[in-house]
């Protein structure tokens, strides 16, 4: 797996998980419930659900029995691969 590269935008998307959850960015989790990286992603945690049953994108998960949970990193890299300039090419 690639290391994770702290860019400002993958810094700035951590803090804007911390404000969705109302704590100290230094105090994130490792990981959320689907509801949390729904509200984070602006997408249901149904579509997150669909997401994992088809494999339409590449967000990686954790799945323990029935407990399903996304890691913070996963999450802000997700997030960050999908920034586009208004040419498509990505920012």
């Amino acid at each position: 797996m690639k290391a994770f590269q702290n860019t400002p935008i993958h810094e700035e998307l951590r803090e804007e998980l911390a404000l969705l959850l109302d704590i100290s960015i230094n105090k994130l989790p490792g990981d959320v419930s689907p509801d949390i990286a729904g509200k984070f992603l602006s997408t249901a945690p149904r579509t997150l659900a669909i997401w994992r049953s088809t494999g339409r994108y590449n967000l990686p998960y954790l799945k323990m029995g029935r407990l399903v949970r996304y890691r913070i990193v996963e999450l802000v890299k997700f997030k960050a691969s999908r920034i586009f300039g208004c040419t498509g090419e990505k920012a």
